[in-house]
């Protein structure tokens, strides 16, 4: 991204006739810094990016979707590879995905997987300002429900009890899922892909409330192993009849993991 925001920099400067030095005193950088971006050996602050769209007469748009699908996959790539990491080693999917921020400045998709890292109460202040920047700013629902899920997670394990109501608030009610539809109505793999990864979210959700079940019936002196049983019930046969959705670093393992942590 950054060597491809730079050549296109230098392209409108190139066609608007103007030297690095003008560029950067309309800008009020140094000249060196606009030499840099033109190289790919910087990127301009993020703050500089409206003022250089309106300079040369374009959109942020123009600026950053040029080679925006190269962008993204390297983005998706990095989330990745992070996602597989989180659980066994959280600091070093951390350092990760800031050494990504580093080079996409603010990007919504980083940050979000920035938050599974930071553990709460312990980092609960950088989180919930995380949570609140991205819920005020993204156009991406599934990243601002996502955010809002957290922080209301987070005032609850912070014993911010008032604040937990009226966060999830935000979240609207529906009765269906994106990867429902999409293993519902799609085809082929693309049927298959959503159809795994929603079963993962079904039993990661089914093995959450049977436990949250279970320590309401502790509380009020009932009998709740039942419902821990279910859950054990739910791992035995999981395991026994798709072995393979328990291979490490899959979506799949990753649920499994933090049930087995909540038994």
């Amino acid at each position: 991204m950054n060597i491809h925001m730079g050549e296109k920099i230098r392209q409108l400067r190139k066609e608007k006739n103007i030297s690095q030095e003008v560029l950067a005193q309309v800008l009020g950088v140094s000249f060196q810094a606009v030499s840099k971006w033109e190289t790919g050996a910087a990127f301009p602050d993020i703050t500089l990016i409206p003022a250089i769209a309106a300079f040369f007469g374009v959109s942020t748009d123009d600026l950053f979707q040029y080679n925006r699908l190269a962008m993204e996959e390297k983005i998706t790539a990095l989330c990745m590879e992070a996602a597989e990491l989180r659980v066994r080693e959280p600091e070093k999917a951390e350092k990760m995905l800031r050494e990504g921020l580093k080079q996409y400045p603010g990007n919504d998709i980083i940050l979000n997987n920035l938050l599974y890292t930071l553990e709460v109460p312990q980092r609960s202040e950088e989180v919930i300002t995380i949570c609140k920047s991205l819920i005020a700013a993204t156009h991406d629902d599934s990243v601002k429900y996502d955010a809002v899920r957290i922080l209301a997670d987070t005032y609850h394990q912070t014993g911010q009890q008032d604040l937990v109501e009226p966060t999830l608030a935000l979240i609207p009610e529906i009765y269906f899922t994106k990867l429902e539809q999409m293993a519902f109505l799609l085809e082929g793999e693309k049927s298959r892909n959503a159809a795994r990864q929603h079963l993962a979210l079904c039993f990661h959700q089914m093995a959450h409330m049977l436990l949250i079940l279970r320590s309401h019936c502790r509380e009020d002196g009932s009998d709740g192993e039942k419902y821990g049983h279910m859950v054990r019930r739910l791992l035995e046969l999981f395991q026994k009849s798709v072995p393979e959705f328990f291979q490490e670093g899959s979506l799949f393992a990753d649920a499994v993991e933090t049930v087995r942590q909540a038994l």
